[in-house]
């Protein structure tokens, strides 16, 4: 993976799960596909941010190079929504009492989104994915759900990226 084109790039795409834990892998397996897609433009640099994403978005906001648009993809566990849905996070709607927390299965970093998206050129969008399986012990399974999103996600990502 070419770190350098974090800062190099017009779209940056985070991909951020554990791919260790069913459906959190879902943010690198969307990575997989996306720099598998030869209709990817080459300006896109999607990266496999794994659990790192809070450090990753600590030295982006550190850069003096930025993105034009930065997409943040991540599994959820919201109550309201089906499994394998594919929806977009308002980062200004994300839950302040969790600013701290950095948990596989909670969306993390949410004070270091705020502050990209306040401080930073740089537009923000966060896609999430309702997660359907996610284990208490390893299991690199994904659901047919999940399977069934990542297309979604890419396709989605693909649009935003014009």
């Amino acid at each position: 993976m070419d770190w350098s084109r974090m800062f190099d790039s017009r779209v940056l795409v985070f991909g951020c799960g554990n791919i260790l834990f069913g459906d959190d892998a879902l943010g690198p397996r969307v990575v997989e596909a996306l720099n598998a897609d030869p209709d990817l433009p080459p300006d896109v640099a999607a990266l496999d941010a794994g659990t790192a994403v809070r450090s990753l978005i600590f030295d982006l906001l550190l850069s003096e190079k930025q993105p034009e648009l930065v997409i943040v993809v991540d599994a959820t566990n919201k109550l309201d929504r089906k499994p394998g849905e594919v929806f977009e996070i308002d980062v200004e709607a994300m839950d302040t009492k969790k600013i701290g927390d950095f948990s596989m299965h909670q969306f993390p970093t949410t004070n270091l989104l705020k502050e990209l998206k306040e401080t930073s050129r740089a537009d923000l969008k966060v896609i999430a994915i309702q997660a359907a399986y996610v284990p208490d012990h390893m299991d690199e399974v994904l659901s047919p759900e999940a399977e069934a999103a990542i297309p979604v996600v890419v396709e989605k990502i693909k649009e935003l990226a014009k």
